[in-house]
């Protein structure tokens, strides 16, 4: 039974809609992820590399060190060789007419609701590698702090960012 539910959970119909109604990322996003990724893992070796030559210069790294420090490395290398799949086949965001839903995550999934009428300010933001892929983030600011509606087209972020703006402007005429 359970694993029924597991399969279809990550069912998308042919309008990138799952079974309850979340949308799911493009499959560009996966690139964009992967590149951030092995950008962050050549930094992380040119970090350890630097660590180990300048160490090994001045005293005797003891192996058990050695041993836990690569064995570490190891593993962040494989968070991010396979974090960028599993980030995308969790990633959903749900727009209602009074909320704002977005699941995400890895080893621990996040669930963010942002209700409509809380929002203070959008923001469209295109990073460098993002913009390769032509993806852009939704960034929603409100009193209680910021949520993000990652790797998105571009026009389907400006149109969640229009759409969402012309609803709360709306909410706000009708307060007065």
């Amino acid at each position: 039974m359970m694993r029924g539910k597991m399969s279809d959970e990550f069912k998308v119909d042919e309008n990138g809609l799952t079974t309850d109604g979340y949308h799911v990322l493009t499959k560009r996003s996966v690139g964009s992820m992967y590149i951030g990724n092995a950008i962050a893992l050549a930094v992380l070796s040119v970090i350890v590399y630097v660590i180990y030559a300048y160490s090994s210069q001045f005293y005797e790294v003891p192996g058990i060190y050695k041993a836990l420090s690569l064995t570490a490395y190891a593993l962040i290398a494989v968070y991010l060789a396979v974090g960028p799949a599993v980030y995308y086949a969790r990633y959903r965001y749900r727009i209602d007419e009074d909320r704002i839903d977005i699941r995400k995550g890895i080893l621990v999934i996040s669930h963010t609701v942002v209700p409509i009428e809380r929002v203070h300010q959008l923001e469209v933001a295109r990073g460098p590698i993002n913009n390769l892929f032509r993806l852009a983030d939704v960034t929603i600011t409100t009193a209680g702090g910021i949520a993000r509606i990652q790797y998105l087209e571009i026009p389907v972020a400006e149109e969640i960012a229009d759409s969402l703006n012309a609803y709360v402007t709306e909410i706000l005429r009708k307060r007065e």
